[in-house]
C-alpha cells in the first residue's frame, strides 16, 4: 500500500486548472488573507502558478512586474496568460487577474529555466550583505505574536516567522522607528521553498511600516520581484525596509536570502499608507 504525498496549503490554494485559449481558473483562499484582502504576494504566487502550466519549459519567474487594480477576495478567479514571445532561454508574457467584481491585477513576468542560467556562470560579484540574524530560536515567533494582528492577518497561521529582536519592538506596542523589519522564514506545514513561492515570500512579513508605529492594512500599487536563484533547503533569511514615507505611499524593498547564503529574490513595491486595523 502507498502512502499519498501530502499536498502542501500554498501548492493547494494557488493551484490552477486550464480553462482553454491561456485562461486558468483557481480558487482564492480566504486563508492567505491580510486584513480587507487575500495577500499580495499570494495573488502573485497564483499568478507564477499559471506561468508554469503555460510555459512548462521555462518553470521559473525571473522577473515579475504587478500593478494591483483592485483587491483580491475568497472565491474563484480567472487568470489569463499572452505569451508575448518564447524563443531562446526566455520567455515573456502577460498576465492578467480577474474576478466577478472586477479586475484584479495585471502584470508583465519574464520566466526561464534557473537551472540553466546558473549552469552558464558560477561568477559572484556583490555589494549586499546578507541579515545577521540571531538563531531563529533566540527570535520572536510570529505564533507568540497579539491574538489581534494574528486575527487580522490569517495568512500568518501559515507561516514560521523568526523577528529579529532589534526590530519586533512593534509586537508590544514598542516600535524600533527604524524602517526596518527582519525575520527568519519557512512554512509552517514543511514545504520547502522554491522559486516560485519565493514570490510570496518577498510580501510575507509584515508592512515595514509596524516598524514605524503604524501598523494596519498597506495596499500595495505595484510590485516587482526578481528571482535570482532556486533557493537550497532550510530557513529563509528576510529583510525588509523603507526610506521613505511621504505622501501618502511608501517603497518596501526586500531582500531573501537562503541557507547556503546566496541573495535569492530581491523585490520592490509601492504601498499606501496603512489603514488602521479595525478601519
Amino acid at each position: 500500500m502507498h502512502e499519498t504525498a501530502a499536498i502542501h496549503e500554498l501548492d493547494r490554494d494557488t493551484a490552477v486548472t486550464p480553462d482553454g485559449d491561456g485562461r486558468y481558473t483557481a480558487e482564492l483562499s480566504a486563508g492567505w488573507r491580510a486584513g480587507g484582502a487575500v495577500n499580495g504576494g499570494y495573488l502573485l504566487a497564483v499568478v507564477g502558478q499559471a506561468l508554469r502550466a503555460e510555459l512548462p519549459t521555462k518553470p521559473d519567474p525571473v522577473a515579475v512586474s504587478a500593478h494591483y487594480l483592485s483587491a483580491g477576495v475568497p472565491g474563484p478567479a480567472t487568470v489569463s496568460v499572452d505569451v508575448r514571445r518564447d524563443g531562446g532561454s526566455v520567455a515573456t508574457a502577460a498576465v492578467d487577474v480577474t474576478q466577478e467584481g472586477g479586475a484584479r491585477l495585471t502584470a508583465l513576468a519574464t520566466c526561464a529555466d534557473l537551472s540553466q542560467f546558473a549552469a552558464r556562470s558560477t561568477e559572484v560579484r556583490l555589494t549586499a550583505s546578507e541579515p545577521v540574524l540571531p538563531p531563529p530560536e533566540e527570535c520572536v515567533r510570529s505564533a507568540d505574536g497579539p491574538s489581534e494582528i494574528r486575527a487580522f492577518v490569517p495568512m500568518v497561521e501559515r507561516l514560521d516567522l523568526r523577528f529579529d529582536p532589534a526590530h519586533a519592538g512593534w509586537a508590544m506596542s514598542e516600535p524600533g522607528m527604524t524602517g526596518v523589519i527582519s525575520a527568519w522564514f519557512r512554512f509552517a506545514d514543511g514545504r520547502e521553498a522554491d522559486a516560485l513561492s519565493l514570490l510570496m515570500v518577498c510580501d510575507a512579513l509584515p508592512p515595514v511600516t509596524f516598524d514605524l508605529g503604524m501598523p494596519g492594512w498597506a495596499p500595495t500599487l505595484e510590485l516587482t520581484v526578481h528571482v535570482r536563484a532556486r533557493p537550497a533547503p532550510g530557513w529563509l533569511k528576510v529583510r525588509q525596509e523603507t526610506r521613505n514615507l511621504a505622501g501618502g505611499l511608501f517603497e518596501e524593498d526586500c531582500e531573501i536570502w537562503d541557507s547556503a547564503g546566496r541573495l535569492v529574490a530581491q523585490s520592490r513595491q509601492l504601498a499606501m499608507v496603512p489603514r488602521p486595523i479595525g478601519g
